[in-house]
């Protein structure tokens, strides 16, 4: 059987994916917001094909960080400036399929193929969930977004039964699907997830966790999420960093963090 997802071909349901390079490398990140220190010489790498999570509490600094990574804090520091509000400064590197892309614009990372999906469900409430795929894909060819468009329902059977349903009377758990997929149709090399978990009844974090798998067995996309639900997520990823106040505290596959102690007291209150 093969497979074709738009976002890669899987022949016999395995994907065959060269691991190894550095998709993303973050090296000493450091970011202010005036005098408070939100991320504190953070380092990190996703490799090719990789699923890699960051794991923190509400407030270690996952948010800051992916927002960073996807350049949303470049515009919110232009804004914060043009306000006469918070200062934000930025130290440190990011380096994206080996493009130093620090000071590189949001929009023009998604061009690269580096695209986040928001914590807390970012969509478009007026319209139905098919317009909100559209609108997703707008500098997508018609082709590209119906194919993707496919994709999307594919992996997510439940929004295809709701495509004509406006997005505001979604569920928390069908408004994340209905986010993912958004970042989906654009057709992104590396995805970020930002708590894609948070809010979610045990149920639905269970099914898109196993979607979240699916979409990396079915395509090979790389994957970087960031979470305080520890226990739905390690048992899926690659590696993981934990963070705390900012700072990296720990980092090992996702079995080895699963087994440290120290993890399973935080996490899992054993």
């Amino acid at each position: 059987m093969i497979l074709d997802c738009g976002l890669g071909i899987v022949e016999g349901g395995k994907w065959e994916w060269g691991r190894g390079w550095n998709m993303l490398e973050v090296h000493n990140l450091m970011v202010f917001f005036e005098n408070a220190l939100a991320l504190n010489d953070f380092s990190m790498t996703v490799n090719e094909g990789e699923i890699v999570g960051v794991i923190g509490s509400n407030s270690a600094g996952k948010t800051t960080l992916m927002n960073t990574v996807s350049g949303l804090i470049i515009d919110m520091k232009i804004k914060e400036q043009r306000r006469g509000g918070e200062r934000i400064t930025i130290y440190g590197e990011i380096i994206f399929q080996g493009q130093d892309i620090t000071e590189t614009h949001p929009y023009q990372r998604v061009k690269t193929g580096l695209v986040l999906a928001r914590e807390r469900h970012p969509v478009f409430p007026e319209s139905d969930v098919a317009e909100n795929l559209k609108i997703a894909g707008h500098q997508k060819k018609k082709s590209e977004i119906r194919e993707m468009t496919q994709y999307v329902f594919t992996l997510f059977p439940a929004l295809s039964k709701l495509r004509r349903r406006k997005a505001g009377f979604l569920s928390g758990g069908e408004q994340q699907m209905l986010s993912i997929g958004m970042t989906l149709i654009t057709k992104p090399t590396l995805l970020l997830l930002d708590e894609p978990l948070l809010g979610l009844s045990p149920m639905m974090q269970t099914v898109l966790v196993e979607a979240i798998q699916d979409l990396r067995k079915a395509s090979g996309i790389t994957i970087f999420i960031t979470e305080q639900f520890a226990r739905p997520i390690l048992p899926m990823i690659d590696r993981g960093y934990i963070i705390e106040n900012g700072m990296l505290t720990l980092t090992g596959t996702g079995a080895e963090l699963m087994d440290n102690p120290e993890i399973k007291a935080a996490y899992f209150g054993v």
